[in-house]
């Protein structure tokens, strides 16, 4: 069963998920410098508004576990301003098709483009937006991974979202070639408020984000676009297809999500951002982490000491760093003491980073 199958077990029948793969390949995640426009961004699906013309896409995306090169190309380009994150995504697609239109209905059935941002980067918290070629919306609150047991508010909204589809072809005619499509979108930060005063817009801040791209084989059935299936009539899987690999078919790690520094500097300027040695020990911690949880999954009990989960010095940045392992009633913490920052870095059992 696929991990989107999989999640709709979670929200429709309340059964806990997980990523159907278990072979974790440790990745690197990307990152992005999105500079700040003072220029007022028409939505309209181009890339017209000069302000794009000076932005930089992002690299080509990968398949999901960051092995296979995909199909058809998908780039993203990113820009902000004092209440929008602008975002903007091309897609190459021989054959644009959509046919859902009713919001917060499964998206992910069609063809679409996935935006993942987890503003504090706890890996709790975080939101999902899915958009398909007829710009139909479907927006996600999510408390906690499935790794957990979580709460996901399907019933949340993206108040004041923008956006807009431009096809390059047309649209669910199987007659022809298109070339793909282009979506863009301004998503008003207030949509990422906590609390009423809260100032949250990333000024000289980075967030971490991650793009997603599901694409289906098709068929069609008289004359209209479907999902394949094979000569059993069971649907075929779905491409999963992103900005930054996962090294597991999951989109629901946000600890391996990537960095996008929202710079204070104009568009069409310079600016370097380099990811902090707290946050290549936060990575550390979730490697560990994860090795906890395999075990618990095999065994049925979590490993004591911390020499047990790990027989493998844990090196930062040329200094040799000592993960402490405490169990307790409820599970467990590992944590680390920065010796950059003297911050104590702590994952608990439930995946949530603490960082005081």
């Amino acid at each position: 069963m696929n991990l989107k199958l999989k999640f709709l077990i979670v929200l429709f029948g309340g059964i806990s998920a997980l990523g159907c793969s278990q072979s974790h390949m440790e990745i690197t995640p990307k990152s992005y410098i999105a500079y700040k426009t003072t220029e007022s961004i028409n939505i309209d699906g181009k890339d017209s508004d000069s302000s794009w013309r000076k932005t930089e896409w992002t690299s080509a995306f990968i398949d999901i576990e960051g092995v296979k090169q995909p199909k058809y190309k998908t780039q993203v380009k990113m820009l902000w301003d004092d209440t929008f994150f602008y975002i903007l995504a091309n897609m190459e697609e021989p054959h644009v098709w959509a046919n859902l239109t009713k919001r917060d209905t499964i998206i992910f059935y069609n063809n679409d483009f996935e935006v993942f941002i987890d503003p504090d980067g706890d890996t709790h918290n975080y939101y999902e937006l899915e958009l398909n070629a007829l710009n139909t919306a479907w927006d996600l609150f999510i408390n906690k991974p499935y790794r957990a047991d979580n709460v996901v508010l399907n019933d949340w909204n993206i108040t004041g979202l923008k956006s807009a589809v431009k096809v390059h072809g047309t649209l669910n005619n199987p007659n022809d070639v298109d070339e793909g499509w282009t979506l863009e979108m301004a998503i008003p930060w207030a949509a990422y408020k906590t609390g009423y005063f809260q100032k949250n817009v990333p000024s000289d801040k980075f967030w971490r984000v991650n793009f997603s791209r599901v694409n289906w084989d098709f068929q069609i059935t008289k004359g209209q676009y479907e999902r394949k299936r094979d000569s059993k009539g069971k649907l075929l899987h779905e491409y999963n297809w992103v900005w930054s690999p996962m090294g597991v078919v999951n989109m629901h790690e946000p600890e391996k999500w990537g960095y996008v520094y929202f710079s204070s500097k104009q568009v069409g300027a310079s600016d370097s951002f380099n990811i902090s040695q707290d946050e290549k020990i936060k990575w550390a911690l979730y490697k560990l982490y994860r090795a906890q949880n395999a075990y618990f999954k095999k065994q049925g009990s979590y490993l004591a000491s911390i020499d047990s989960l790990t027989k493998t010095s844990i090196i930062v940045d040329g200094k040799t760093l000592k993960p402490k392992l405490e169990n307790h009633s409820t599970g467990f913490n590992l944590s680390i003491q920065s010796p950059f920052t003297n911050k104590l870095l702590t994952v608990k059992e439930d995946g949530k980073f603490i960082s005081k």
